[in-house]
């Protein structure tokens, strides 16, 4: 979904992909800590100027949105209640996903979540996953392979 953003306009950048960063967020960090995430990361982004100068404003949101979620989860005390958090809503917002592989995708790490999210939730292809988080399109299909791995192990035993 395509936006039409007044140009050279931060807060109209800000607005047009404010949903979509704070829904991405979500499959990261659990709702409650998605727009904190979303505002810390692009208020960043203000501060440094660097959203104003990016030739690819969204993608730069969505590696700053990916970068905070990765330093919160450098608590694993936040990380777990985070986490639990987020299992608990997604269950009673969709109660036809598995609790089993709710915790499973949980259990991934932030880069292969972000993954799995746009690929399966977002349905988007290898490319477009890689265009939104600016990533290469073999690093995208590994964090999927390891993810997908992941998975399997998890949900086998």
């Amino acid at each position: 979904m395509e936006h039409v953003i007044e140009v050279g306009s931060e807060a109209g950048l800000y607005a047009a992909y404010r949903t979509d960063l704070v829904r991405f967020a979500t499959a990261l960090v659990g709702s409650a800590d998605a727009a904190d995430v979303v505002s810390d990361a692009v208020l960043s982004l203000l501060k440094s100027g660097q959203l104003r100068e990016a030739d690819e404003p969204r993608a730069l949101m969505y590696r700053a949105v990916v970068a905070r979620a990765n330093s919160m989860h450098r608590s694993v005390f936040r990380r777990r209640t985070r986490e639990r958090r987020f299992a608990q809503s997604v269950m009673v917002e969709d109660p036809e996903l598995r609790p089993d592989v709710v915790e499973a995708v949980i259990g991934l790490s932030p880069q292969q979540r972000a993954c799995v999210y746009l690929m399966y939730w977002e349905d988007l292809s290898v490319r477009d996953v890689a265009k939104r988080l600016d990533l290469g399109e073999g690093t995208v299909k590994r964090y999927l392979a390891r993810a997908r791995a992941r998975l399997r192990e998890v949900l086998d035993d």
